[in-house]
């Protein structure tokens, strides 16, 4: 499992390179597309807490994003303090020529399992993700970091 988690993050420093953006950029990225894919109106305050980052650095992930045209912002007609978070639509495209191919490849491998064996990835990867969150959120609200003892 460890191994995974580490392939996956230096995989994310690759695709974040290829797509030219950080790291960050890429996560915040893909809390946009997940919005988008269920309907859901994302604004720039929800990202914030997604992406556990502050408004004023949601305000620079924005800015790079724009820059790069992969997002651009609106105006809540409801609400003028509020913008939403809006996917510009060729963007999709260049996301996906990065991660087409891995897609193919998780969706040959699902294949290869019954939709009742899948059933129970999907839960314990969504089971694992919660996990994950409450430990950061103990980490996180535990305070100071730790450093090593010195040795005597």
């Amino acid at each position: 499992m460890d191994r995974m988690i580490a392939v996956a993050q230096f995989g994310q420093q690759d695709i974040a390179r290829r797509l030219g953006i950080n790291v960050t950029d890429l996560t915040c990225l893909g809390f946009l597309i997940e919005a988008r894919t269920s309907g859901e109106a994302l604004a720039a305050g929800g990202l914030a807490e997604r992406a556990r980052l502050t408004t004023g650095a949601v305000t620079g992930v924005l800015n790079r994003l724009e820059k790069a045209g992969y997002v651009r912002r609106v105006p809540d007609p409801g609400d003028r303090r509020r913008v939403t978070v809006v996917m510009e639509e060729a963007a999709e495209q260049r996301i996906l020529e990065v991660y087409g191919p891995f897609y193919a490849r998780l969706g040959e491998l699902f294949a290869d399992y019954e939709p009742a064996e899948v059933a129970v990835l999907a839960d314990w990867f969504g089971r694992a993700t919660e996990l994950f969150r409450e430990s950061l959120d103990e980490i996180r609200d535990s305070g100071a970091a730790t450093r090593p003892t010195p040795r005597a």
